[in-house]
């Protein structure tokens, strides 16, 4: 099969009148199916020309975009989990938000994979009603607080915050820490063990109870879109019927973080495809030694490295979006995934900044944003660390944790 060059435009966009970089290079979106194509060009028509261009200011600015929220939900990014897509579509559209903005397509994949995928599969025919219907609209927002200032890769065993059971409620206290639109959410699901028997239980806290203080994380290098927060609950009462039904113990917070971490797959493979889009529009458009840059050996070599990685990537999440139809999916490969794309979009990400020379230091080329931005999804959803001793635990039946 001959890859499509970004000359030659597909029929789909030919019909939207979008001429996109072909970083996908060995095809994957021709895996879908005709309709789910042509959704999928739809969006990217609508993230490359109305999204891609304004969200820079947004990030050098450190501030929310919530005037582009009803543009999302228009497009079907607000329920993206309840869209009844195929695996492979709903990968390739969080690929696409990604290669538009990583840190708004962080806001979009916490708000349907720890959000509204989390109430769908967990929570109570009450809590359905009250919440999905606004929230497949951007109409609310929800945040996953599960991180805590002392217990980020611990935080299965070592969860401080407490959750005790007093008549009709259950009054929570503890600290949150890196909670993705903590600031703005209009409820969290927080992760508390619950001191009656140990387990850790998920709860739908409304931020506006008393007792519930969340405060902006400032001078972040990355995702600078995205306000993650500190929460403090003190002595915050609920009532018995927040609790999640179907989240009695932390298996239930690992199955969501296994699908997460897919989903930060599809992240870093986007994300690299915006890497080749800014990399090779900068060397076609320079000229240096009264050459055009895209001429020299040293500079194809490093653009070619990085398609390599996006192909690579892309493969890899073709595999778990076909294990997860499949039901087969399990949380060593989300750990395999999310280390070696994460890993791979690093180096990309240094590649197409170097491309870039001094240019690449100023957001202004975008490549700088981008840069930064991959440096936070190498980190989170699980350190690459982490993940890959989950790895090495499942191929060898031995446990590198303590």
């Amino acid at each position: 099969m001959t890859p499509v060059t970004h000359t030659v435009p597909s029929t789909v966009e030919k019909m939207l009148g979008i001429v996109c970089p072909h970083a996908d290079f060995l095809s994957v979106q021709n895996l879908l199916s005709p309709d789910e194509r042509v959704r999928l060009s739809v969006v990217r028509d609508f993230l490359q020309r109305q999204i891609r261009p304004v969200v820079g200011d947004y990030w050098n600015e450190e501030k929310f975009p919530a005037e582009l929220l009803p543009d999302l939900a228009a497009h079907g990014l607000g329920d993206l989990e309840l869209s009844g897509g195929s695996r492979l579509f709903t990968g390739l559209v969080h690929a696409e938000l990604a290669r538009a903005d990583l840190s708004l397509s962080a806001l979009v994949g916490i708000h349907n994979e720890l959000v509204v995928g989390l109430i769908d599969v967990l929570g109570s025919e009450e809590q359905k009603a009250r919440w999905l219907p606004r929230l497949r609209n951007f109409q609310a927002l929800g945040a996953f607080a599960l991180t805590e200032p002392e217990h980020g890769s611990d935080v299965a065993g070592g969860l401080a915050t407490t959750a005790v059971r007093d008549g009709n409620d259950w009054v929570i206290n503890g600290a949150k820490r890196w909670i993705g639109a903590g600031t703005i959410a209009d409820f969290a699901v927080v992760w508390a063990r619950d001191v009656a028997d140990g387990q850790v239980k998920g709860f739908l806290v409304e931020t506006d109870r008393v007792g519930f203080s969340a405060s902006r994380i400032k001078n972040k290098t990355g995702l600078r879109i995205m306000p993650n927060a500190d929460i403090v609950l003190d002595e915050v009462r609920i009532p018995a019927a927040n609790a999640l039904p179907g989240a009695q113990s932390f298996a239930a917070a690992n199955s969501m973080l296994r699908n997460s971490r897919a989903w930060v797959g599809w992240q870093a493979a986007g994300v690299q495809m915006a890497i080749f889009d800014v990399a090779r529009d900068y060397i076609l458009s320079r000229h240096q030694f009264g050459k055009q840059l895209a001429s020299f050996q040293l500079i194809q070599e490093p653009l070619s490295r990085i398609l390599g990685h996006t192909t690579a990537s892309l493969g890899l999440m073709v595999q778990i979006a076909r294990l997860q139809e499949e039901g087969t999916f399990d949380m060593p490969h989300a750990a395999m995934v999310k280390a070696t794309t994460t890993s791979l979009a690093r180096e990309s990400a240094a590649l197409g900044r170097a491309l870039l020379g001094g240019n690449g230091i100023v957001t202004d080329h975008e490549m700088a944003k981008i840069f930064s931005d991959v440096e936070v999804i190498f980190t989170y959803e699980g350190t690459y660390e982490v993940n890959a001793l989950i790895v090495g635990r499942a191929v060898t039946g031995v446990s590198a944790f303590v």
